[in-house]
C-alpha cells in the first residue's frame, strides 16, 4: 500500500508542480513506500500528548478552506487508539464555522507544532460530531478534568494519514514554562560563578602566559550549559591584528597541577571586527584539563599573553560554492567562515549537527544572520546529518569544510572516497586526536637521538618522544597545524592528521607525530 499522505495529497496538479520545480523524483519515495503511515505510533502519541494547541482546517460547501486555532490544557487532544483522535469542543464565538463545515464535509486536517524544537506533525482524517446525549461514554473519554466548562460537543477524528514535516522556516517560540525550564541551568551556573567570584582571593590570577600578543578578557557569555564565550580585546583599545576566517588563537592556560600550557581556540567572531576576538570553549570534565581551567579561571579583566592568530583552515579564494559543516563546538571556525563568505557575497551553506538545539552554541545568532543558508540536525529530534546524502546533493564543484568530532570526520571522508570526490575539495579541522580500537603498542627508533622508544596504546608518538627527553616541536596536538611533522626513514605510517598534503606524505615522507601512528610494527624517524 502506498504512503497515505502521498495518495491523498499528490493529485495530478501537485505532481505537475513537482515536475515543474524539479522535485518530482525526490517525492517519488513517498509513493513507493511500503509503510502507509496512516496509524499513530509511539512517537506520534507521545508528541500529541505534549501539545496544548493545534491548527485545524475544514472546507465549506462553497469550497473555501477555514483554518482555526484550537487551544487547551496540555494533552486535551486525546489519542483514543492508533487510528482515532478526539477532543472536547466548548462554546466559543457561536459562529460554528468549523462545525458547519464538518456537517457538510467530514474531511479535516490538523497541524501540531512544537515550536521550541522546530517539529511539526500533520494529520489528515475524517471527523464526526458527537453529543453527550447520544454517546455519553465517548464524551467522558475526551473530557478535560481540569477544565470546568461544559462540553458542548465532541469531535472524533478517524486518522487517514500522518506526516512529519520539515523543520525549515519554523521560528522557535517558547511558552513561559518552557523559558523557565531553559533558565534553570543558566541560573545555577550564574549562582556558581557568583560563589566562585566571592570565594576567589583578590590577588588571584591577573595575568597569564608569555606570548607576544597581550589581550584582556572584556566580555563573557554563557552560550549553553557547557559552552562559554570570551571576548578578548587589546588593553589600550587598539585594533587587533587582522585574521582570516578559520584562524585560531594560541591561548595560555594554567592546568590543575600548576603547569602552564597553551590551547588552540578558533576565533569565531566576524573577521571584519578589528576590536574584539571571540572564542567559545566547551567544558570537558573528562578532557586534558585545559577547558576546565578556562571555565574555572578565566574572568573579566584577566590579561592573557597569547600567540598571534594562525590559520591552517583557510577558505578557497575562487568562486566555487562552499559547504560549511560543523559538529557541536566545531561551529566556531565555521561561524567566522560564514561571516566572511556572506560579506563577499559568495555562495555557501551551513550544516550544523548537534545533540540537541539547547546544546547548540550560537544557534539563534546564526539563524538571524544566515537564515535559509543554515540547516540544523538535532539528533534528539531524529534529524541526523547524512554525509553521503549531503555530498551527493551539493554542487559538483563545491568545496567542503568540516570541523567536528572524529566520527563525523571519518563518516564524511569515507563518503567522499565512495563518491570519488577530489581530496582537495574536502578541508578538515579536528578538535581532538584520533584513536582507534585496533591501536597497538609500536616501537619507534629516533635516528639522530640514537634512542629506541616504546609508544603505548593511548599515548601519542609526540608524548613518548618528549618523555624520552627529545625536544620535538609541536603546537596543536590534534593534527591541524603540521608543526610536529617529521621525516619517516623506515616503516609505514598511519596518517591521521588533516594538514599534510599527499605529496608531503608520500614524496617528502612526512608524518605528524602528535596524532599519527604506524601500520608497521616499527618506525624509524629523523629525530
Amino acid at each position: 500500500m502506498p504512503n497515505a499522505f502521498a495518495e491523498i495529497c499528490f493529485t495530478p496538479s501537485v505532481k505537475a508542480a513537482q515536475s515543474l520545480y524539479g522535485s518530482r523524483q525526490a517525492n517519488r519515495g513517498f509513493e513507493l513506500s511500503e509503510d502507509p503511515r496512516n496509524c499513530l505510533g509511539e512517537r506520534e502519541i507521545e508528541f500529541i500528548a505534549e501539545r496544548d494547541s493545534f491548527y485545524q482546517a475544514t472546507v465549506s460547501e462553497s469550497d473555501w478552506p477555514y483554518v482555526q486555532h484550537r487551544g487547551g490544557p496540555v494533552g486535551f487532544l486525546k489519542v483514543l487508539d492508533e487510528r482515532t483522535l478526539g477532543f472536547a469542543d466548548f462554546r466559543g464565538n457561536i459562529q460554528y464555522l468549523s462545525v458547519g463545515n464538518l456537517n457538510a464535509n467530514d474531511r479535516i486536517s490538523l497541524i501540531l507544532m512544537d515550536y521550541p524544537n522546530r517539529r511539526r506533525l500533520k494529520i489528515w482524517g475524517r471527523a464526526r460530531i458527537v453529543h453527550e446525549s447520544a454517546e455519553p461514554d465517548l464524551i467522558a473519554q475526551i473530557e478535560v478534568a481540569t477544565y470546568r466548562a461544559r462540553v458542548e460537543r465532541g469531535i472524533i477524528i478517524h486518522v487517514e494519514a500522518i506526516e512529519w514535516n520539515c523543520p525549515q522556516h519554523i521560528t522557535p517560540r517558547y511558552s513561559e514554562a518552557e523559558i523557565e525550564g531553559l533558565l534553570v541551568p543558566l541560573r545555577e551556573e550564574n549562582r556558581l560563578l557568583k560563589a566562585q567570584t566571592l570565594a576567589t582571593p583578590k590577588a588571584e590570577l591577573t595575568r597569564l602566559g608569555d606570548g607576544p600578543l597581550e589581550l584582556t578578557i572584556t566580555g563573557m557569555r554563557q552560550l549553553t550549559t557547557n559552552v562559554r564565550a570570551f571576548e578578548l580585546s587589546r588593553p589600550n583599545g587598539a585594533e587587533l591584528p587582522g585574521f582570516e576566517a578559520g584562524a585560531h588563537l594560541i591561548v595560555p592556560v594554567r592546568l590543575a597541577n600548576g603547569e602552564l600550557r597553551t590551547r588552540h581556540y578558533s576565533i569565531c567572531s566576524d573577521p571584519a571586527n578589528k576590536q574584539v576576538y571571540e572564542i567559545a570553549v566547551l567544558r570537558e570534565d573528562n578532557g586534558q584539563g585545559g577547558s576546565v581551567a578556562v571555565h574555572e579561571q578565566f574572568a573579566l579583566g584577566l590579561h592573557l599573553q597569547c600567540g598571534l592568530p594562525k590559520n591552517n583552515f583557510t577558505l578557497h579564494a575562487d568562486t566555487r560554492p562552499a559547504i560549511l559543516i560543523a559538529g557541536g563546538i566545531g561551529i566556531t571556525p565555521i561561524k567566522a567562515m560564514a561571516h566572511s563568505l556572506q560579506a563577499q557575497a559568495r555562495d555557501f551553506q551551513i550544516h550544523y549537527a548537534v545533540r540537541s538545539e539547547t546544546e547548540a552554541a550560537y544557534l539563534e545568532p546564526l539563524r538571524r544572520a544566515f537564515g535559509d543558508r543554515l540547516t540544523v540536525y538535532a539528533s534528539d529530534q531524529n534529524r541526523r546529518l547524512n554525509p553521503g546524502e549531503l555530498l551527493s546533493a551539493s554542487p559538483a564543484d563545491a568545496v567542503f569544510y568540516l570541523c567536528g568530532p572524529n566520527r563525523l570526520i571519518v563518516a564524511l571522508t569515507a563518503a567522499a572516497q565512495l563518491q570519488a570526490i577530489d581530496e582537495d575539495r574536502i578541508r578538515l579541522e579536528r578538535f581532538s586526536a584520533v584513536s582507534a580500537e585496533t591501536d597497538r603498542p609500536i616501537a619507534v627508533e629516533l635516528k639522530r637521538s640514537k634512542q629506541l622508544i616504546q609508544v603505548e596504546v593511548g599515548q601519542s608518538i609526540l608524548e613518548a618522544v618528549r618523555e624520552a627527553g627529545v625536544d620535538a616541536l609541536f603546537e596543536c596536538r590534534v593534527g591541524n597545524c603540521g608543526t610536529c611533522a617529521v621525516k619517516v626513514l623506515e616503516g609505514v605510517p598511519d596518517h591521521r592528521d588533516s594538514v599534510l598534503s599527499p605529496a608531503e606524505k608520500e614524496r617528502a615522507g612526512l608524518m605528524c607525530i602528535c596524532v599519527s601512528r604506524a601500520r608497521s610494527e616499527c618506525l624509524v624517524l629523523e629525530l
